[in-house]
């Protein structure tokens, strides 16, 4: 409430403070204010739209005058105007207890009653004005064919059927103004029925008009985390929670969106370690606290097989993926089955599996799905030429870190001074893993190899098997790792700079 607000109201309370004699109250100048003269200023006010002091100036007349049933009709009025329905009802219920006879007062009180989804009682009202001859036919079907929503409503809530159930409610709440009830009951029966974003925003509803309905929060939280919206559900239980620490179903929304994060994190940190198989295990293990979570399951699914994959798992990659297709048939799944098969140099079946995606899905993917035929086709060319990726052992989605490592891995395995017993196979080796390292450490050259061009300017065509004639291997790996292999040492001579290695 604002300053002048405020000082508004203590001056009307000033002047209203006084004692009441004998049915009038005296006001703050020794001026009596009667029932009337209350009800006057009341009105005044009321037409100035200062209702909070109407209000007051009813209340006095009230109680100056409790048994006048039209000071709680005015009383009602200006309760109605504030949207304060509920003490508007009761200002109304009082008026007819005093005066039953007031036919405007029960008109007026049948509206009431279907504005706020009490249709049955409405109907009651009706009922009484048809024996005063008062009835307006039209409100009265109105009421009554209210009254047969919210009971079938009710009784298809009951017994579970979601879909029926909503309808109903739906029919009820486009005839009322203000029924929460009725409103959380549909948002529960769209929860039921999965219609997560129609529970989110009737719960946002009721929210907004009611700031402490904690059974609101806790349904809009569960919606969130059925949507995979994780960090909204814990934002509503935990306001819900400032409300009532010990509040049963926020605490145990909040633990479960909690366990299942931590675990996803786990699962995450894993991956981005490079430990697959318990990056794995804990997404199994998030996934298996709720496997109905699909808006959870179904993403993290494919973090599993793309994990399969950089792991060399292929076969479980193409099982998990498989599951995923079939449950449903998004771009994401088709990608994952179909690079899950590259991955496992099965080049023929993602082939298939990326012109199945682009049969299945939408003009808007036709492109990306373009793409990934063509990168399975280079892929299948090179299978039968000299292969970057294979040589490194990598997947073709490998990071520059992950490439950069497998180079240093594989030439300290192969560097020919580590291999004296083989060592022809080992410069053969070495000097594939070399060329490999140079174009794919190279975004230029690994453009021109993904998309199947040719590389060096001595090939003749698209794919590996040439190599840069004027490059050195061994001073390449020199440059970048000398040392590395387990204590490298650098002499100088008369024959220039050479580097030796000690293997471990």
């Amino acid at each position: 409430m604002g300053y002048r607000k405020v000082v508004r109201r203590l001056a009307v309370v000033s002047i209203l403070c006084l004692a009441t004699h004998g049915g009038a109250v005296k006001g703050a100048d020794g001026e009596i204010l009667s029932p009337g003269k209350l009800r006057s200023m009341g009105e005044v006010a009321m037409s100035e739209r200062k209702f909070d002091e109407a209000a007051l100036y009813y209340q006095r007349a009230v109680e100056a005058e409790p048994e006048n049933a039209l000071n709680y009709y005015r009383l009602y009025r200006v309760h109605s105007r504030m949207k304060r329905m509920s003490e508007a009802l009761k200002d109304l219920t009082k008026a007819l207890e005093i005066d039953p006879t007031k036919t405007e007062y029960r008109n007026q009180k049948a509206k009431l009653l279907v504005s706020l989804g009490q249709c049955d009682q409405a109907v009651e009202e009706y009922e009484l004005l048809k024996s005063q001859n008062a009835a307006d036919p039209s409100a009265t079907a109105e009421a009554e064919a209210c009254a047969n929503d919210t009971r079938d409503a009710l009784l298809e809530y009951a017994s579970g059927n979601w879909d029926a159930a909503v309808v109903h409610f739906e029919n009820v709440l486009s005839r009322v103004d203000q029924a929460s009830d009725l409103l959380f009951m549909k948002a529960q029966a769209q929860y039921h029925r999965g219609d997560y974003y129609g529970t989110v925003s009737d719960t946002g509803r009721i929210i907004k008009a009611h700031s402490g309905h904690l059974s609101a929060y806790q349904l809009r939280g569960e919606a969130y985390f059925r949507l995979g919206e994780h960090d909204m559900a814990v934002t509503h239980f935990r306001e819900g929670l400032k409300l009532d620490p010990e509040h049963k179903g926020c605490k145990k929304g909040h633990k479960a969106v909690k366990a299942l994060l931590k675990k996803k994190k786990r699962g995450d940190d894993a991956y981005e370690a490079g430990k697959y198989d318990e990056a794995i295990e804990n997404w199994w293990s998030a996934i298996n606290l709720d496997s109905t979570h699909l808006a959870f399951f179904i993403p993290t699914l494919l973090d599993i097989v793309k994990a399969h994959s950089k792991a060399g798992q292929h076969e479980e990659a193409i099982y998990e993926a498989t599951k995923h297709v079939n449950h449903a048939e998004t771009k994401e799944g088709f990608f994952a089955l179909g690079d899950a098969f590259v991955a496992a140099e099965r080049f023929e079946e993602g082939i298939r599996t990326f012109s199945r995606a682009q049969q299945s899905l939408p003009d808007t993917e036709q492109r990306a799905c373009q793409e990934k035929i063509q990168q399975a086709q280079v892929a299948l060319k090179q299978s039968k030429e000299k292969n970057y990726y294979k040589i490194l052992g990598l997947q073709r989605n490998a990071n520059k870190k992950e490439i950069k490592k497998a180079y240093r891995d594989l030439a300290l395995k192969w560097h020919p001074d580590k291999n004296t017993d083989n060592k022809e196979e080992a410069e053969k080796m070495f000097q594939d893993i070399g060329e490999a390292y140079e174009v794919l450490s190279d975004e230029e050259l690994k453009g021109k190899y993904d998309r199947g061009e040719a590389v060096f300017d001595n090939q003749g065509g698209g794919g590996g098997g040439g190599g840069n004639r004027h490059f050195n291997h061994n001073d390449f790996f020199n440059q970048h790792f000398g040392g590395g292999g387990g204590g490298g040492q650098r002499q100088g001579g008369g024959g220039g700079e050479r580097t030796h290695f000690r293997f471990h």
